[in-house]
């Protein structure tokens, strides 16, 4: 049986973006086999207790003190783990205006920090839902542009905030924003980008990651990326930020062409987003209606640049791993990290296979899982049912290892599709955790697994030695996340040649 550590910290409410550090150090711990750092909320609670811990205090823990939980095969591993926890959060930081460790507390608000900070001009709020829209529009009052990290914000807080920030000349990035890239600076889950011509506008978070590291893969490189929530270009919020965003890029000397990035959007509001551009040529990505990778390519061929080849060899290893599949296997589970390739995997499969694709996030309310048996499946693994009480699956790859494995023993599948996002924020060796479960199922006669890997050479895991190590599992692994969705139903479909054109 494995054991178990949990503490808390009494009324010590830390942000999100420090809770993800706080659990992907524990995990990284020698002996860690499942870890967590979650503010007590009652949802958090009953979580920790179905993983196994039922300390007597959470009985008395509020939605403001802090937990950190881990599990391994000893106790030495776990309190290891837990301290690795405690150190990534509380180990003191440089105070504001060098020095060294120590000179300072933290500041406890907003005010403390912009007299701290005086050319600041970016807020970054993660706080919980209820409370976040306020802090947001103490941030804009204090001449600040802010990124919204919190999700959970209602509609029509959203609208008001940002009628405000349009009002004061001021950029609401969210909420739900967890990708940006200001001024060369990587807000979030960002890639290491080289600067370029190109600004990017995203009501997508990994829409936003995928285009900007294309980009940069292909030498043109980003201007900014300035996230926008992914409900901006809904009829509810209309497009305010994305409309403001477009329109400061479209003064920026900087940016000579703008790509719109959106989960399936409205139509009318985008075609009004579109429109706040009257001197820069704006190019769209609308899943749904074009792909990441027609975006990306439609941006180099309005810079003049040429377009790579994305197909060479693709043909070739999909072949080889439909060679080796049962006739009976014909389906494909995809298991998703980013919700907008997730929701562009999802338009892919069902026009190709041409057939209904099941998912947690479905284009057709109709199809929302679970599904009946022999239906093609994909599911966004980011979602809250899923993350409930434990990491999202960029920070911790382990958090699909069992859903591999069980798609892995399905006799009926023919393709399983990951996706393997890289950057800040996540894991440090993703395709390092997940490569000897492919190669287990690979090499036991089970389906092929199709990954691709979202990132940048120059990302800490390194872009080239990731896509190696799938290879070397027997992965097949494509160069963009709509080829990967083309490889899969190929797979299944026996086709190889549909990898060769986005339909």
């Amino acid at each position: 049986m494995p054991t178990h550590r949990a503490i808390s910290h009494k009324d010590t409410y830390l942000d999100s973006v420090l809770l993800l550090a706080a659990t992907r150090a524990m995990l990284q711990t020698e002996g860690v086999d499942w870890a967590t750092a979650v503010m007590a909320t009652p949802a958090n609670v009953d979580a920790l207790r179905a993983q196994g811990i039922d300390d007597g205090w959470l009985d008395q823990a509020s939605a403001n003190d802090l937990v950190l939980a881990a599990q391994g095969a000893d106790d030495d591993a776990v309190v290891a783990g837990v301290e690795a926890g405690e150190r990534a959060l509380f180990e003191a930081r440089p105070a504001a205006g060098g020095g060294g460790a120590g000179e300072a507390a933290p500041a406890r608000t907003l005010d403390e920090a912009v007299a701290r900070l005086p050319g600041a001009n970016v807020a970054i709020v993660s706080v919980p839902g209820p409370f976040a829209a306020l802090e947001a529009h103490k941030a804009i009052g204090a001449g600040l542009h802010v990124l919204l990290f919190s999700d959970n914000v209602p509609v029509e807080e959203e609208v008001e905030l940002k009628e405000r920030a349009v009002r004061l000349g001021r950029l609401v990035m969210g909420p739900g924003a967890g990708t940006a890239v200001l001024g060369g600076c990587g807000l979030g889950f960002a890639n290491v980008v080289r600067r370029g011509r190109v600004g990017v506008v995203a009501a997508a978070g990994t829409g936003a990651q995928e285009v900007m590291s294309l980009l940069d893969q292909w030498g043109a490189g980003v201007s900014q990326v300035i996230g926008v929530g992914g409900r901006d270009l809904s009829e509810a919020v209309g497009g305010r930020m994305a409309a403001a965003a477009v329109q400061a890029l479209d003064e920026d000397p900087g940016t000579d062409v703008i790509l719109l990035v959106s989960k399936p959007p409205s139509p009318e509001v985008a075609e009004r987003v579109v429109a706040a551009a009257t001197r820069t040529p704006v190019v769209s990505a609308l899943i749904g209606v074009d792909t990441l990778e027609g975006g990306a390519t439609a941006t180099l061929t309005a810079l003049g640049m040429p377009v790579p080849d994305l197909v060479a060899g693709l043909a070739d290893a999909v072949e080889r791993a439909a060679a080796r599949l049962a006739p009976e296997r014909t389906l494909v589970h995809g298991l998703y990290s980013g919700g907008t390739l997730c929701y562009e995997a999802l338009g892919l499969l069902g026009t190709v296979l041409g057939t209904p694709v099941w998912s947690n996030i479905p284009l057709d309310k109709r199809y929302r899982v679970p599904a009946p048996p022999g239906s093609h499946v994909c599911l966004d693994l980011g979602e809250e049912e899923y993350t409930q009480g434990r990491p999202h699956p960029m920070i911790d790859p382990e958090a699909r290892l069992e859903l591999l494995e069980e798609a892995g023993r399905q006799p009926d599948v023919a393709a399983i599709l990951l996706d393997v996002v890289l950057g800040y924020g996540a894991h440090p060796d993703p395709a390092g955790t997940l490569a000897p479960r492919c190669a287990e199922i690979i090499g036991a006669g089970g389906p092929a697994v199709v990954a691709y890997v979202l990132g940048t050479e120059g990302d800490p895991q390194g872009l080239d030695a990731q896509r190696r190590t799938l290879q070397e599992a027997g992965c097949v692994v494509a160069p963009t996340g709509a080829r990967a969705a083309l490889a899969a139903a190929a797979v299944a479909l026996r086709q190889p040649a549909l990898v060769k054109v986005l339909p």
